[in-house]
């Protein structure tokens, strides 16, 4: 992600089954200074945080987890894709050690299949496989998207499953007010809709799935956030922000989709030290390792 006078933005989408008015946290680990697992369930329940997602099945966290109640999405990790993607037997073992083993106490609500990974049906058949053979068939899974200009369509990739993931990317020229969720007025006209921000535009997707008759599933943003450091508009007062008109306008929906709360995940509980990229990849935390938040975020959270 860059930022700047015209920022490349970027959020996370996926299409699951159903959603619900809730705001969940990304809990990554790409750190060496980041408090436990057990701490770092504590600080969720202690912040009235109730989702979660995690990039990996990490066992320390599944532990801390359990009893806790709080929802999970946990992520089929990119680097399994090779040798879970055509081993059925494989594909098994990974579900049976990291989700039904735990399925008892720990409430999972999804499974991300991979995180900003372009997939294919090959890719994906074992997994599903692996799935349909296990008790837990309420748990959805999806893929990873990227948003789209407003008229967007699916991937060719992927349009001739797209009942169960659908992919497409784009990039553009987003300005900064767009994204903070501050323009004033209209920025995108649409048709008879009005688009004042750049959340507003996942209506590129509601409009795909209609396109291929598909009006009954919701998208959940599994990742959005605001980098703190490491660029110009990368601000403790952007981040907080963002994450501020974030949460306040997911309640209503989109213009598409008026009233339609839209489940969302901001991204990220921690900075990272360790992360690769851009140095504003290892600043996205609502709470630093010390556990002390940047900006009241239990306030904004809760809409106070």
């Amino acid at each position: 992600m860059s930022f700047g006078q015209n920022p490349e933005y970027w959020l996370t989408l996926s299409i699951g089954l159903e959603g619900v008015d809730s705001i969940g946290v990304c809990y990554g680990t790409v750190g060496n200074n980041l408090p436990s697992a057990s701490d770092v369930i504590n600080l969720y329940k202690s912040n009235g945080i109730r989702s979660m997602r995690i990039y990996d099945p990490n066992l320390d966290t599944l532990k801390a987890l359990r009893g806790s109640d709080i929802e999970l999405i946990v992520d089929f990790p990119n680097h399994n894709f090779q040798s879970l993607a055509f081993d059925a037997s494989a594909a098994e073992t990974w579900m049976q050690s990291y989700v039904v083993n735990y399925s008892s106490d720990v409430n999972f609500r999804y499974i991300a299949v991979g995180n900003e990974v372009l997939l294919t049906r090959d890719k994906t058949s074992q997994y599903k496989k692996a799935k349909s053979k296990s008790p837990l068939q309420h748990i959805q899974h999806f893929s990873e998207l990227h948003t789209p200009p407003s008229n967007g369509s699916f991937s060719k990739v992927v349009s001739s499953f797209i009942n169960p993931i659908t992919i497409t990317s784009a990039t553009g020229d987003i300005q900064l007010p767009y994204a903070l969720f501050t323009a004033q007025g209209v920025v995108v006209q649409d048709g008879s809709f009005q688009h004042r921000n750049l959340l507003d535009a996942l209506d590129a997707y509601y409009a795909a799935l209609e396109n291929v008759g598909v009006d009954n599933l919701q998208i959940v943003v599994s990742e959005s956030g605001w980098p703190s450091e490491g660029d110009p508009a990368a601000t403790v007062e952007n981040a907080k922000t963002y994450h501020k008109n974030l949460i306040n306008h997911v309640k209503g929906g989109s213009p598409r989709k008026p009233g339609q709360a839209i489940e969302m995940y901001l991204f990220a509980m921690f900075d990272e030290n360790q992360k690769n990229g851009l140095e504003t990849e290892k600043h996205f935390c609502l709470f630093p390792p010390t556990k002390q938040s940047k900006y009241q975020i239990r306030n904004i959270l809760h809409h106070t």
